[in-house]
């Protein structure tokens, strides 16, 4: 049975040698607490933006009035989650490739052991997009991370200006959205499919709507390469291993990431208190800009605090959610599918923002509590395990032995 005690007493780096994958002792858990706090972020953005009702609705002006505390917490998720979730989630994504590259360094088959891995996750990707959630990120990311594969071998100085060079593509592309007429027509589509169809109806309108959502996935694609990079090297930089010996710079950034990133998206959200005709086009470069800035914020926060014995008890619960991240990610798409799809209880579209959210956290505390009951007792979460063994080509060991 697999001791869920998290040891936090040492930064030293794992066995990086290791030829098969990580083992519970040695994994550094304050990544694995920073990831399980970036899936609340997911889920929340995900439930109230994109399952309760289309994602187009974003696109549009508000209509009609809206209950005060639905408005505050809309706000609040777009200013301070929307995003930047994603982005520690595209940061941590890079962060993990580059732990499994190193670990494998004295493996003759790394490259296609890990080519590999990216096509299984390309594999599952694609059967969440188009059977689950058509907000899907596995497909981008298996993608993304065989762009970014080579530059693994490639020297930091490179991969640093490939990484800035993916960002200012990120702040300066533009992108075309349909026009409100027909994104209204679209929402109205999507209430009658998401609602009232059965899973046949929904299937069939997701995979129509799969081009109309490729704007998004356009769009983020050099953010997802930039940040990818920026987590190969943060993880080489050795700020992740050992926080303890950096708790200045993770202070820095922290005080900093959070000050001017939130600055930034405050400015470019409500820019009518500012004043249009300063900021003019730059509102939405400075929105994308400090997204990512403030999820810098949030990340040398999180790993600061975990680098300390308060943080670390306080925090050590999300430890065991990020473990199972895969799964956790997945089971909330076909929770939610269920709750507001027509195949399910058909409430898409008709719950408030603070009623979509509150079931947000109740299935995000469920999966807390089932996680750390699943890895009491095994050393994976069910598709932790499936994409290991069909990356190694053998079934991997469930139980500690």
């Amino acid at each position: 049975m697999v001791s869920t005690q998290i040891d936090w007493a040492s930064d030293a780096d794992p066995a990086l040698s290791a030829q098969g994958p990580v083992v519970p002792s040695n994994r550094i858990e304050r990544i694995d607490v920073l990831r399980g706090l970036a899936l609340f972020g997911v889920l929340a953005i995900n439930i109230v933006f994109e399952f309760r009702v289309s994602i187009f609705e974003q696109l549009l002006p508000p209509a009609g009035t809206i209950h005060a505390i639905d408005g505050a917490l809309r706000d609040v998720l777009v200013a301070a989650v929307e995003l930047k979730a994603l982005a520690l989630f595209s940061f941590l994504f890079g962060v993990g490739l580059a732990i499994q590259f190193d670990r494998l360094t004295n493996n003759p088959r790394r490259l296609t052991l890990l080519i590999r891995r990216l096509v299984v996750l390309l594999a599952i990707g694609a059967a969440h997009l188009f059977l689950l959630f058509n907000g899907d990120i596995l497909v981008e990311y298996a993608v993304a991370g065989l762009v970014v594969l080579p530059f693994l071998l490639a020297p930091r100085w490179l991969t640093l200006l490939v990484a800035a060079a993916s960002l200012m593509l990120f702040l300066i592309m533009p992108v075309q959205f349909p026009s409100h007429f027909r994104i209204r027509e679209h929402i109205a589509e999507a209430i009658m499919a998401y609602g009232d169809g059965g899973f046949l109806d929904v299937l069939a309108f997701r995979v129509r709507e799969i081009p109309a959502i490729s704007s998004f996935l356009v769009l983020i694609f050099p953010r997802t390469i930039a940040l990818f990079l920026f987590g190969v090297l943060a993880w080489r930089s050795g700020i992740l291993q050992r926080a303890s010996e950096h708790k200045g710079l993770l202070l820095g950034i922290a005080i900093g990431g959070v000050l001017f990133g939130g600055a930034l998206t405050v400015a470019a959200q409500w820019r009518d208190l500012f004043g249009r005709p300063w900021l003019g086009r730059a509102h939405e470069e400075m929105a994308r800009l400090g997204a990512i800035v403030l999820a810098a914020g949030y990340a040398a926060s999180i790993v600061g605090l975990t680098s300390v014995p308060a943080g670390q008890r306080m925090l050590a619960w999300a430890a065991p959610v990020g473990r199972m991240a895969f799964t956790n990610y997945l089971g909330q798409s076909l929770i939610l599918g269920w709750i507001f799809y027509g195949y399910g209880f058909g409430l898409f579209g008709k719950l408030s923002v603070s009623t979509a959210f509150t079931i947000g956290v109740v299935v995000y505390a469920m999966q807390a509590a089932v996680s750390a009951w699943w890895l009491g007792r095994y050393r994976y979460g069910p598709v932790e395990w499936l994409w290991r063994s069909l990356m190694y080509g053998s079934w991997q060991p469930m139980i500690e032995r």
